[in-house]
């Protein structure tokens, strides 16, 4: 872990900050002096010291209150963290989904991060500086057909447009990454258990098998925890990665088995 000031004076903001990866990239960057901003639905229990918006970010609506918030009370943002995610589709494969089911992963998935990209980048090109980190997805390349096409897609359509927005912004002093988890031990995580569980009429313990088997297995033979993706959020977004602009990482305990 880098030293504890590492991010004193900068200010970050980090979407989906009440739990679960969200959560542990507020409390990284808290504990490296950042000042922090994070929106969810509802607030954190127990993140002191992190500002706080209530906010839908899968509406317009909630992506410019959050930009608004962030300009009066961190006067701009120095980081910007996409972390907001997950998928709220039911089992069944391509045909059980609906174009309801396909709008609202997009919404969840790509469009916060377009909107608020929108909103709050033009003011780290008129600084010369800023970084900009999207947390995609391997499933993008490693789609689970059963229960996350829509998903996978979305978060495919975030890395193509992460990669163009980093050509575009890199000139003018702001980087753009992706880091790309693996499966990442969460509450949404057991929350995708249990929707398999109940819509494949079988127990969360055969649901989890399903996962790991449609995944090929993790060779470290664990999930990713949280505070690991943290930390790779950390770093790309310190000076320690000022060279590194344009990148996807993937932190997947070696899933993908390509390289």
């Amino acid at each position: 872990m880098a030293a504890r000031g590492e991010f004193e004076g900068r200010s970050v903001l980090v979407t989906a900050g009440s739990k679960g990866t969200g959560r542990a990239t507020v409390a990284r960057f808290l504990a490296a002096g950042a000042h922090v901003m994070t929106a969810a639905r509802q607030a954190p229990g127990d993140l002191a010291g992190a500002e706080f918006v209530a906010a839908d970010l899968t509406t317009a609506e909630g992506a410019r209150a959050l930009a608004q918030a962030a300009m009066k009370r961190l006067g701009g943002v120095d980081v910007l963290v996409h972390v907001l995610g997950g998928s709220g589709a039911p089992g069944g494969g391509f045909a059980a989904l609906t174009d309801d089911h396909w709008r609202a992963e997009l919404d969840l998935n790509l469009m916060p991060a377009v909107r608020l990209d929108r909103l709050l980048v033009p003011s780290m090109i008129a600084r010369g500086s800023g970084v900009v980190i999207h947390v995609g997805s391997i499933q993008r390349r490693l789609p689970l057909p059963e229960s996350t096409t829509a998903y996978a897609a979305a978060k495919a359509a975030l890395t193509t447009y992460s990669k163009a927005l980093s050509k575009e912004v890199g000139p003018k002093g702001v980087r753009v990454n992706i880091v790309s988890p693996g499966w990442i031990y969460t509450e949404a995580s057991e929350a995708l258990v249990e929707r398999l569980a109940a819509s494949g009429g079988t127990t969360p313990e055969a649901a989890r098998q399903g996962i790991l088997d449609a995944l090929g297995g993790i060779p470290i033979g664990r999930p990713t925890r949280p505070e690991e993706v943290a930390e790779l959020i950390a770093f790309l977004a310190s000076d320690r990665a000022a060279a590194i602009h344009g990148a996807e990482y993937a932190i997947d305990g070696g899933t993908v088995p390509t390289v």
